[in-house]
């Protein structure tokens, strides 16, 4: 079965689940119920990347993210770090956190490659085309999976360049960063483009906008839960390493049919 990194948004402005786990206490509490249910992963955030979001300052983040991160760690737990600023991740990195999720892919802060370079800790590179406030003004494709697996190899090439070693690169398509709803979907028919690099993706679809072109607009959360349990099955189909989620028990429940209806083979 592939990795589920299970979401941990200790925000106030999250598109999906915005003040909900925003305390030290909840946001703790969340992260291993998420362990809990079936998540191998945890991501955890302190600045929302959602559509017109605005950035918050690395101060900001680290005291919204840090005690959460530092417990869940000391709890045993992989723990992702959810962010794009160098300082952040340092910090991230000394208390446990083992993945540094960057959706820029060192392009908002190039120090960040540095960063993971001097550290065991896998880099988890976005495909990115500028800040969340005004990302799909750049949303503009003639063959997308092509578009984003060169855009991503560059990535890649400035990470290796930085001395990060390619078995600590993970790729993520960038689903819902600067694409439209149906670029979405493009995206993931021609996933294989970016699995064809050799390196190891995730694919994050949870609860994302982009769903509602399936589902109809007034999907509700627990119809977006069910959509991205789908999407989880169709991407370990598709060859992917793991998927970012916010309801771990969807997507668990889901993988395991797949894995019944496989069998061995």
């Amino acid at each position: 079965m592939i990795e589920i990194m299970g979401v941990v948004n200790v925000t106030p402005d999250s598109f999906s689940d915005g003040g909900e786990f925003f305390t030290r206490d909840t946001a703790i509490e969340h992260g291993r119920d998420l362990m809990a249910l079936g998540a191998t992963i945890l991501d955890v955030g302190g600045e929302s990347t959602r559509p017109g979001s605005q950035p918050v300052g690395a101060e900001e983040e680290l005291r919204r993210a840090l005690p959460a991160i530092t417990q869940l760690a000391a709890d045993g737990y992989r723990i992702s770090v959810d962010t794009y600023r160098a300082a952040v991740a340092a910090r991230a990195i000394d208390e446990g956190a083992t993945i540094i999720n960057d959706v820029s892919g060192g392009l908002a802060d190039p120090e960040i490659l540095r960063v993971t370079a001097a550290s065991d800790a896998e880099f988890l590179i976005g495909h990115w085309r500028g800040p969340s406030a005004d990302m799909y003004a750049k949303a503009t494709y003639e063959h997308i999976g092509t578009e984003v697996a060169a855009e991503l190899s560059r990535r890649v090439d400035q990470a290796l360049a930085a001395g990060i070693d390619a078995s600590r690169i993970i790729l993520d398509p960038g689903i819902g960063f600067a694409k439209s709803g149906e670029q979405n979907w493009a995206m993931l028919r021609e996933i294989e483009a970016v699995t064809a690099l050799g390196f190891r993706v995730l694919i994050g679809t949870s609860r994302k906008r982009f769903l509602e072109q399936a589902l109809g607009s007034d999907a509700s959360r627990d119809r977006r839960d069910l959509a991205t349990a789908v999407t989880s099955v169709l991407a370990q189909r598709a060859g992917a390493w793991g998927v970012r989620v916010h309801d771990v028990t969807a997507t668990r429940d889901a993988l395991a049919v797949l894995d019944a209806w496989d069998g061995d083979r």
